[in-house]
């Protein structure tokens, strides 16, 4: 099982260029890098340290959500996917998983965080609005937002290539750090308590208004699985 996620699963997003040497190099590789390529192909997103692109979604409940309400506060983008099983393993357990203990935390704290799925309707991962909504109400997940976004067009715009693929945007509208939630890029559930996590790191150097350390990571996970 371990051997199929690291092949099958396990994403970690790298150039375009490198990728499609890689995906080309042996005609029995092509088939596990389809969908990683796919989401390669959708550019590489906003550039560090530049305004974050404005969108709008409508969450689970039917409500509209614009990213430009929340100027003037942190953000997190969070791409979500129940059915990878890297977003399982910090989604693991009821309200003690990792994922749910950020949220919780940090929105106490005046944090917005918006979840985000782009899984086409076509794939077999995909959760309709009501279906994502039981499963975040079963983990006991507490994001301000969880956003729908079967088109793809929000995931492409930022180059989300990953679940989960994390993004973290000033009160001053500005993207001040994207990547992987923390330094440890497996499916183990047992490997959060040793890795550095890189989105409490930054969330707490930003509320204390000090610059971000690491402002960019490789995210890994299962590829994004945008509408083809």
């Amino acid at each position: 099982m371990r051997q199929k996620l690291q092949h099958n699963d396990l994403h970690r997003a790298e150039p375009t260029s490198m990728m499609s040497r890689r995906a080309f190099s042996s005609g029995l590789l092509f088939s596990s890098l389809a969908t990683s390529l796919v989401a390669h192909a959708q550019g590489s997103g906003p550039t560090l340290g530049q305004s974050a692109p404005d969108f709008s979604a409508l969450d689970v409940a039917g409500k509209s959500h614009r990213l430009g309400d929340f100027k003037g506060k942190l953000v997190v983008l969070e791409w979500t996917n129940p059915g990878c099983p890297f977003v399982r393993k910090h989604y693991s357990g009821d309200a003690a998983g990792n994922m749910q203990t950020l949220q919780k935390e940090f929105t106490a704290k005046g944090v917005v965080w918006l979840a985000l799925n782009s899984t086409e309707k076509a794939s077999a991962d995909y959760l309709a609005p009501a279906k994502l909504a039981g499963w975040m109400g079963e983990k006991m997940a507490s994001p301000s937002a969880v956003l729908m976004d079967e088109s793809g067009k929000i995931g492409q715009l930022y180059g989300a290539k990953t679940t989960p693929h994390m993004y973290i945007i000033s009160p001053a509208g500005v993207l001040v750090y994207a990547g992987a939630i923390d330094s440890v890029p497996s499916a183990r559930t047992d490997d959060i308590k040793t890795a550095t996590n890189y989105v409490r790191q930054g969330l707490t150097e930003s509320l204390a208004g000090r610059p971000i350390s690491l402002a960019q990571s490789r995210a890994y996970g299962c590829s994004v699985k945008y509408k083809t």
